[in-house]
């Protein structure tokens, strides 16, 4: 890669303005079908809900109760944020694709290569920015590298998905429950 900056996007979100009082989460897994950083951001207190607009389907995806539970598989070239109402139903997945997953000060980021896909609990399934990734090729915020890249897990995801075969989506309410109790035992501890 050279030298190129791409957007780093962090588990913890602490920049995000909108959420003004939260809880916060994470912990690393290591069991069959995911090796990687796991975290839960809890919404308690927000400025505004957050909706989004698939098609003619307008869906709240930030609200006060939410919870987005975010995956960064070790080795992966992608991370996925599964959101979750005030009533702990899925409310969608949203797959970055990404150059790359890591740790800084224990913090896991992902380093995100603009597309996106989108999958609804009806089995919707939506893509988003490949304009975006047009336009970072043309303008020199990625290099060809990257942009193949990019595509190339976009297209392996989307496979995956059509044969039912991306297991991640599978795992996200079981890795919530286990964050929801460790998040619980923390509060007990008082830490």
């Amino acid at each position: 890669m050279n030298d190129i900056k791409l957007k780093r996007k962090y588990g913890d979100r602490a920049d995000w303005l909108r959420v003004v009082q939260r809880e916060f989460i994470q912990d690393f897994f290591n069991e069959d079908g995911f090796k990687g950083h796991v975290t839960m951001l809890k919404v308690i207190k927000i400025t505004e809900p957050l909706y989004v607009q698939y098609g003619d389907k307008k869906v709240c995806i930030v609200d006060e109760g939410y919870s987005w539970l975010q995956h960064f598989p070790e080795g992966a070239r992608h991370s996925i944020t599964t959101m979750f109402n005030a009533a702990g139903e899925i409310v969608q997945w949203y797959i970055d694709i990404c150059y790359r997953n890591g740790v800084d000060n224990s913090r896991p980021w992902m380093d995100d290569l603009f597309l996106d896909i989108i999958i609804l609990p009806t089995g919707e399934v939506f893509h988003k920015d490949a304009n975006e990734l047009e336009l970072a090729l043309s303008s020199g915020v990625i290099d060809e590298e990257l942009y193949h890249i990019a595509v190339s897990e976009a297209d392996a995801i989307k496979k995956q998905i059509e044969a039912d075969e991306f297991d991640l989506l599978h795992l996200t309410k079981v890795h919530k429950e286990c964050m929801e109790r460790k998040l619980t035992s923390r509060r007990i501890r008082g830490v």
